[in-house]
């Protein structure tokens, strides 16, 4: 790994934290802007690589502030998970992973034999969503409250997104291989009800 892959990964971490940013558009983003100040073109790192800088970015910075914020964000993508169960949701993402801020979005992977069964679920109980995608999945976001996030005074500030990602059912046994080093990349309702009973 050069020098300038590992300062686009930290530069990445940055945007991912403070601004939400997802991994593969923090990622181009950090490299334009690199360019644009001089520096020379890099091969862009891994998601792993900025997961690490993720870590080291909340440790430095978050760490009086993200735990309990990661807590709340899967004690509430828990409550989807379990609203959700006939499409067997998994939770991926940094909320999953651990690295998620308030500013994090919840996304929960769903797998249904008919891709317009979620969207027939949210509409009969009169959620509205926005809807986009391509011919891999299909994305349904919606604004929802995370009560965890709240914070004292007349403006609770405890909105936050989630993306429902709707994939075949035969999708969900590729999707639980896990990443270079072992870890897997999304749970169900179980294994983040493990992760949720982890100490803090």
């Amino acid at each position: 790994m050069s020098a300038l892959t590992d300062e686009i990964a930290q530069a990445a971490a940055r945007l991912v934290v403070d601004e939400g940013l997802d991994y593969p558009g923090a990622k181009r983003r950090a490299a334009a802007d690199l360019a644009r100040h001089g520096v020379g073109r890099a091969e862009l790192p891994s998601n792993e690589l900025v997961e690490d800088a993720v870590r080291e970015h909340l440790a430095l910075f978050h760490a009086d502030t993200q735990p309990q914020e990661l807590r709340a964000l899967r004690r509430h993508a828990l409550t989807w998970l379990e609203r959700l169960a006939e499409f067997r949701p998994h939770l991926g993402g940094a909320v999953w992973r651990g690295t998620a801020t308030r500013l994090s979005p919840i996304v929960i992977d769903l797998y249904a034999d008919d891709p317009k069964a979620p969207e027939i679920s949210l509409l009969n109980r009169g959620i509205d969503y926005d809807s986009a995608g391509d011919e891999d999945a299909q994305v349904l976001s919606l604004a929802d409250r995370c009560p965890g996030l709240a914070l004292p005074g007349p403006r609770p500030d405890d909105w936050i997104t989630l993306h429902l990602v709707v994939h075949d059912h035969d999708a969900l046994r590729g999707a639980l291989k896990p990443d270079s080093r072992g870890q897997s990349w999304r749970g169900d309702a179980r294994a983040l009800r493990a992760r949720l009973e982890e100490p803090a």
